[in-house]
């Protein structure tokens, strides 16, 4: 791909809120010495060097003084937001970018060359797009890992070729189960693996604010994955697989793997 992404047009989101279920005050807890937030955020600063916006979106005012402290641009917004891309709609509302990357509050490990290329793919798709088709494009990991296939806090996207011409991959479906099972095979996964989602949105400005009207969808709330919202509404989500894989923080025992890294 020859097309440069000019990282000035970009509005990088961070949503965090605080009341997370599994978690509590998941922004908030100490990662090498840090915030988690922070520590999403310091990962971020190549991006921010290269002369994207980066943003915190949160609802708590606890997370909105740890930013702050940190040095970390912070904006709060409303508490009743169903998801954290409408979060991020929020903060995109009150600015002017065209594009918007949405890089979960618990994603402190996502490698930012993939994020780069996932950026200019979905300028390319955007430009390429048939006219009043709305879309977005995601991250996604091939794993091996067979505890993470039967894990529920991994999610698995079921993938296809994208149309003839069009970057990336098609997602077809996401969801927390074990996917797509392998008929035969010991534990169901199959031989070549899965494809592990990672929790970054791209999008452009208008298909942003129309994913938020959209509300949330059944499948949405069935396996709390915000990106089945797209999915329902039949639009064109595209998948561009990650140089490396990376893992959120979503329970206690992923928070302790986190602070493993960072203590060597």
């Amino acid at each position: 791909m020859n097309r440069k992404t000019d990282l000035g047009q970009w509005l990088v989101c961070v949503p965090a809120r605080f009341a997370a279920q599994r978690l509590p005050g998941k922004p908030l807890q100490d990662l090498g010495g840090k915030p988690l937030i922070v520590r999403v955020c310091e990962n971020l600063a190549p991006l921010a060097e290269a002369g994207a916006e980066i943003v915190v979106a949160t609802d708590s005012e606890a997370v909105e003084r740890a930013c702050s402290d940190a040095g970390v641009r912070v904006q709060m917004t409303r508490n009743d937001h169903p998801s954290g891309t409408d979060r991020c709609n929020e903060v995109a509302q009150r600015r002017a970018k065209p594009w918007i990357l949405n890089v979960q509050g618990d994603e402190p490990f996502v490698d930012t060359a993939d994020l780069i290329r996932l950026m200019t793919t979905t300028e390319t798709a955007g430009v390429d797009a048939r006219q009043g088709v709305h879309q977005l494009a995601t991250l996604a990991a091939r794993s091996l890992d067979g505890r993470g296939f039967a894990s529920a806090d991994i999610v698995k996207i079921i993938c296809a070729r994208a149309d003839a011409g069009a970057p990336g991959m098609r997602a077809i479906y996401f969801t927390r189960a074990p996917a797509p099972w392998e008929r035969g095979a010991a534990n169901g996964m199959p031989a070549r693996g899965f494809w592990h989602h990672q929790g970054v949105y791209a999008f452009g400005r208008s298909a942003l604010a129309a994913f938020c009207k959209l509300g949330p969808s059944p499948l949405e709330e069935t396996e709390k994955l915000e990106q089945l919202r797209a999915i329902e509404a039949g639009w064109p989500v595209l998948v561009v697989e990650s140089g490396k894989s990376s893992r959120g923080i979503d329970t206690p025992e992923d928070l302790e793997a986190a602070r493993r890294v960072f203590a060597n």
